[in-house]
């Protein structure tokens, strides 16, 4: 992003003269210039983030938006049948596709067998049907999971609450990746002799009632990496100051929106890895079936200091315990 135009251009020059070089091997078209399609569940900051990591990469490469990248961006804004018109208008239109979150990449698997699709912001992929292993997608599909490190982030909401006995756990039931994380922090949890209180919602309406409703039952909540929730933090932030409760959350990027804390991904630096699996595609002809999956490679404890001032807790004596 900061590099100066004489440096941009030797990149563009030099990435076209490798392209040409890889002739059929190569994913972009005889100029040089990439089509990129991009099929996005929804806007909030996560999910925002991964994009904008994506591109930069692709831009720190020397593919510039106009020049020789042509990028189709599509966002579903959380729709369905938005996803299905989304998915069919970038099938076989472009060199590459990346998919931001499960049901923009399960829409485009369904329609599209062919075009080399990147996903990311995916908890279990597998799980999805959306490749036949880590190790090897076998298909047109692979890219980045954002599974976190769970066992640390109940750990560390664990250590923030005083001889707990019941710990809410609150996601969209209709988001595959949500159920499979609350399912493992309710073990997690349960292991460690504490109950759960699980509540689930339908849509970004009833997020604030969800919220009420464990408050006076619960001494602290987990927040999942959830599309509904990380768009209703602000709610989430409000009925957990007024009940003095702290909420861990599964990404950075929530915390930031509202939570007190985790130890969790980057969303940003989660988009630039799967931008690097795209330069792979592009330039040296990678198959998708063969690239492995990957998981995050930065992990960052993130607190929230004014939720936790708000909370009566010193923002400096929150640690991952060990």
């Amino acid at each position: 992003m900061r590099k100066n135009w004489l440096l941009k251009a030797g990149l563009v020059l030099a990435s076209a003269g490798i392209l040409a070089g890889c002739s059929g091997e190569s994913k972009a078209e005889g100029d040089g210039t990439v089509n990129l399609g991009i099929l996005q569940l929804m806007d909030h900051e996560s999910l925002n983030a991964s994009r904008e990591g994506f591109l930069d990469v692709l831009e720190d490469a020397g593919y510039i938006e106009g020049e020789n990248l042509n990028v189709d961006y599509q966002n579903a804004q959380l729709d369905q049948s938005n996803l299905q018109t989304m998915s069919e208008r970038l099938s076989g239109q472009n060199d590459l596709i990346l998919a931001i979150a499960t049901p923009a990449a399960v829409s485009l698997a369904n329609v599209d067998q062919e075009t080399p699709i990147l996903f990311t912001a995916i908890t279990d992929p597998v799980d999805a049907d959306l490749v036949a292993s880590l190790d090897a997608p076998g298909g047109n599909l692979t890219g980045t999971t954002d599974a976190g490190p769970l066992e640390e982030q109940i750990a560390l909401l664990l250590s923030l609450t005083t001889n707990p006995t019941h710990i809410g756990i609150i996601y969209n039931s209709s988001e595959p990746n949500s159920v499979i994380q609350g399912d493992q922090a309710t073990e997690l949890l349960e292991a460690a002799g504490v109950k759960v209180v699980l509540k689930t919602v339908s849509s970004t309406n009833e997020v604030q009632q969800a919220m009420e409703s464990l408050a006076g039952d619960v001494q602290g909540i987990y927040v999942p990496t959830d599309n509904t929730l990380a768009s209703t933090m602000g709610s989430v932030k409000q009925v957990a100051e007024a009940n003095k409760l702290p909420v861990v959350a599964a990404s950075t990027d929530q915390v930031k929106a509202g939570g007190l804390a985790t130890y969790g991904i980057d969303y940003y630096e989660l988009g630039r890895q799967t931008g690097e699996m795209a330069l792979e595609i592009i330039e040296e002809g990678a198959d998708p079936a063969t690239m492995p999956i990957q998981s995050s490679e930065v992990l960052e404890l993130v607190v929230n200091e004014e939720v936790a001032k708000a909370l009566g807790i010193d923002p400096a004596s929150i640690t991952v315990p060990e």
